[in-house]
């Protein structure tokens, strides 16, 4: 984490001693290298919007898709989220679709192990996990 990051912590935890402050650490794995482009990691505090409103994500963060596994840092307020990870390939920020125009062309993921299927992307509460002090690192395998 960096040093405005634990600033960010630390107001925060100061302002409101009720409120929940974390830090929270995710590595991508299975990243493809050879399609180039950006890794990106949403992460949502709510249903509205999950998975497909990138905008509607609380937080986001983009490396370069340079390495097969990337580790991400947040610091988030809530306990429950879901993450959905990106391999934006083109660099657009969306979802590109295959030649069939239903299904992703980039690679995906999602926490709790969820994936696309025939009735579509996984909601928020099959999604949503718990992150708590001593449970806050969380692996996603980007799927092709």
């Amino acid at each position: 984490m960096n040093k405005l990051q634990w600033l960010i912590l630390g107001v925060g935890m100061l302002l409101n001693r009720t409120s929940f402050a974390s830090e929270l650490n995710i590595t991508v794995t299975n990243i493809d290298t050879t399609k180039g482009g950006n890794i990106i990691v949403f992460i949502y505090y709510r249903e509205e919007g999950f998975p497909k409103n990138h905008d509607m994500a609380f937080l986001s963060l983009t490396k370069k898709a340079m390495d097969e596994n990337l580790d991400f840092s947040f610091v988030i307020a809530n306990q429950e989220l879901a993450i959905k990870v990106l391999h934006d390939e083109n660099g657009d920020g969306k979802v590109s679709k295959n030649w069939t125009g239903i299904y992703p062309k980039d690679g995906l993921g999602f926490s709790n192990n969820q994936k696309i299927t025939l009735t579509g992307p996984p909601n928020y509460k099959k999604s949503k996990i718990e992150i708590l002090p001593d449970k806050n690192h969380v692996i996603i395998p980007i799927i092709y």
